[in-house]
């Protein structure tokens, strides 16, 4: 019977062995590359699975508590005033917005998709603009759950994962507001998932060949067949960009680092040249999954606009001989218009001579230094007193954001100098939403953009939290004094988190507490 070994604390993942699965007897000296190329997963699996489903129950009940309340007397606030009724115009066409109010749609269809699809469940009421983007915020709870158990090999800190991202202000603002970019953050998530299952079955694959002896029979290594997991992640990450533009960053970044575990995959495995061989097998499956069918499923969330005769710009050709475009369909020279009148939009949406109040530039997002105010309301009863002051404020809990530079320093070190491949994958994800805002600084910008990089934040807090606790072979007295300040920064994230718990959900307080929630003068 087979013992597992976790891989809970600071070691890279390439150390999980099964003790007693011993291979077949090797010739002395030589390299057995079985053992790096083993990714079993903790034997607990039903386990895991009633702890991911009852932290997302919790996670969904916190999410969807009295979700209708901060309201601007009963109508959207602060950007859902755009994408909800752009949502609605959705559901009376059929999937397409034919913009009446707006000179122009600024953004992809499905996110606004999305929302519609709650409008038509329960109405145009802020239950019915914002369901859909609480069950996505539930969502990736349960999604940052397996992510952290399969990066960790620890159902514990899978859960801890769990716990933290409810927990984060940011997050829990933007899944109960009818707004875009909690929908981005949750497909973003899912392709991340999706390449760490494709990461492991990649490696199954290559034992299975050391194991029948067949690595040698291409200098290259093996074909890896088609591998659906990555597949996935190239539908989430079209999803993603059908959300926002921005998931094009991830496109490149999940690409290369699908090629990367690839060519260590190889080297793991034995094969003499693993880079070219990376690069000869692979490169192409993954321009495929990563960059093709991102692309397709981005064209096909379009499927509305081309079907219709009256959406945005549907029949404006004036694209054409001049730069070389009028062989295509009208239909496509139409989209190429209207896409091209968007990028000129982001494109001079630049700060103004007198900034909006609550704009922030991305150097202050990482500690959540600018947050946002999204509705405020004084002078109404409900807190024990005549005059109440009702407030929804998009701020991350600083107990996790005010840790985000000393993590990052973390998993830089850790990347480098010890080869892990967990805190590179953070650091991945994190950079791919994060970097591409300092090439244009001109262009407004606001706390909300920072939403995918939430669920980063929390799996790079987490694999420290795993360094901490300390691995299965550590000491009785060391797993134990790990556990306490695991235990104890845990329950400061959530007393914060509930301490910030009236202005992240508009409840009634008294203008003392308002005061005494804005922590830093950057806060007002």
């Amino acid at each position: 019977m087979s013992v597992l070994v976790p891989n809970s604390g600071g070691r890279s993942g390439d150390e999980l062995v099964q003790v007693g699965r011993t291979p077949p007897a090797r010739p002395p000296g030589e390299h057995d590359p079985r053992p790096l190329l083993d990714v079993t997963m903790p034997t607990d699996r039903l386990r895991s699975w009633l702890v991911t489903i009852s932290i997302t129950l919790v996670a969904g009940l916190v999410r969807l508590w009295d979700l209708g309340r901060a309201t601007n007397e009963g109508t959207p606030v602060f950007d859902e005033k755009h994408y909800v009724p752009q949502a609605w115009q959705m559901l009376r066409n059929g999937g397409y917005e034919d913009n009446p109010g707006y000179e122009l749609v600024a953004h992809p269809p499905v996110g606004k998709q999305l929302i519609a699809v709650g409008e038509w469940l329960l109405g145009y009421n802020p239950w019915g603009w914002r369901i859909t983007a609480a069950l996505c915020g539930t969502v990736m709870v349960l999604l940052i759950i397996r992510i952290a158990r399969r990066m960790t090999r620890s159902t514990l800190l899978g859960a801890i994962a769990g716990v933290l991202l409810i927990c984060d202000g940011l997050s829990h603002v933007q899944a109960r507001v009818g707004m875009l970019d909690i929908f981005q953050a949750m497909f973003l998530l899912a392709a991340f998932a999706c390449l760490l299952v494709d990461r492991d079955e990649v490696r199954s694959r290559m034992w299975q060949v050391c194991v029948d002896g067949r690595l040698a029979e291409s200098r290259w290594g093996p074909r890896l067949g088609f591998r659906w997991w990555r597949f996935g992640a190239g539908l989430m990450i079209g999803l993603a960009c059908g959300v926002k533009w921005n998931g094009i960053y991830y496109i490149i970044a999940f690409g290369l680092l699908s090629v990367i575990w690839d060519a260590l995959a190889r080297r793991a495995a034995g094969v003499r040249h693993p880079w070219r061989a990376a690069l000869v097998r692979d490169t192409a499956p993954a321009l495929w999954a990563l960059l093709v069918i991102p692309m397709l499923v981005y064209f096909a969330t379009w499927a509305g606009w081309f079907a219709s005769e009256t959406a945005t710009d549907r029949h404006a050709t004036l694209v054409g001989d001049d730069v070389g475009l009028a062989f295509l369909p009208d239909a496509l020279r139409s989209m190429i218009y209207y896409q091209l009148n968007v990028l000129d939009f982001h494109t001079h949406l630049v700060t103004p001579a007198t900034p909006h109040p609550w704009e922030s530039k991305p150097w202050a997002w990482p500690m959540g230094m600018r947050p946002m105010l999204y509705y405020y309301e004084s002078g109404m009863p409900g807190c024990g007193r005549a005059s109440c002051v009702e407030a929804t404020m998009l701020i991350g809990t600083p107990a996790m954001w005010w840790l985000a530079l000393p993590v990052a320093a973390w998993a830089v070190w850790r990347a480098t100098s010890r080869m892990d491949w967990r805190y590179a994958a953070v650091l991945v994800g994190y950079g791919a939403g994060y970097l591409p805002w300092f090439t244009n600084l001109a262009r407004q910008m606001y706390y909300f953009y920072a939403t995918p990089l939430a669920p980063f934040l929390v799996l790079g807090i987490v694999l420290v939290l795993g360094e901490v606790l300390g691995s299965a072979q550590d000491h009785f007295e060391r797993r134990r004094t790990g556990l306490l300040a695991v235990s104890l920064y845990v329950g400061l994230v959530v007393a914060n988190f509930v301490w910030l718990w009236p202005i992240l959900n508009g409840d009634p307080i008294t203008p003392e507490h308002w005061q005494a929630e804005l922590w830093l003068p950057s806060w007002r």
